[in-house]
């Protein structure tokens, strides 16, 4: 079954290296489209290209050794993913709904540079965004409790919505679940238990409506 459609990042969200790939984009990257699920680069893979989110949402993710799996990340239009250091990729990436993305050559960044000359302004700006996020995740899974993790969740991707109110999820419950170092089975209690208690309302399976932000800040807190 199709998943609804993805989330509706921030503005601010969409503008991280948005200009400075613009123009560099019909000769230096290839756009590339995926279906739902489908893997962008494997685990342990030779890393020559990085990406950038056109559209959709895609997400990075290791695979320990007894099948599990840990999301790293969420990446929405305008984030750039797969740009670490080192020749193998240390994490997966794959489309976490149809998303389009434009892949370029890590050697070439040396070219890109010189195309535009505020590149190098806004990498750093994109690795300063990626040490934040992995910092708030960070803080995310060092919270005590499943009630904690799942509201600092929703107010994150409130954040990335067009209306903090309304909360719309590319992702599905697992996803949250590998996320937040949970099982489906509590994140799925603790949705309804928010349900119940008149924070959220669940609409629908991907639509998140917030009741009552002030109290979704405190249990998050």
């Amino acid at each position: 079954m199709k998943t609804q459609s993805c989330t509706n990042p921030s503005l601010a969200r969409q503008a991280i290296l948005a200009h400075s790939f613009a123009g560099a984009e019909p000769q230096m990257g290839s756009v590339q489209n995926f279906v739902q699920d489908r893997e962008i680069f494997a685990q342990g893979a030779a890393a020559e290209y990085f990406y950038k989110v056109v559209s959709g949402v895609v997400r990075t993710c290791k695979f320990l050794v007894d099948g599990r799996r840990q999301i790293d990340a969420f990446h929405v239009a305008g984030d750039i993913f797969g740009l670490e250091p080192g020749a193998e990729r240390p994490l997966s990436a794959e489309a976490v709904c149809d998303c389009t993305v434009i892949a370029y050559r890590k050697n070439r960044l040396d070219g890109m540079a010189v195309h535009d000359k505020n590149l190098s302004w806004e990498l750093l700006s994109f690795a300063m965004s990626g040490m934040e996020q992995a910092r708030e995740h960070s803080f995310l899974l060092g919270r005590r409790s499943a009630v904690e993790k799942v509201a600092g969740f929703l107010l994150a991707w409130a954040e990335k919505s067009q209306r903090d109110s309304m909360i719309s999820l590319a992702m599905s419950r697992q996803d949250i679940a590998d996320y937040l170092g949970l099982t489906i089975e509590t994140v799925s209690r603790t949705l309804s238990q928010l349900e119940r208690d008149n924070v959220i309302d669940l609409p629908s399976v991907r639509q998140i409506h917030v009741l009552n932000l002030e109290l979704l800040e405190d249990l998050a807190a």
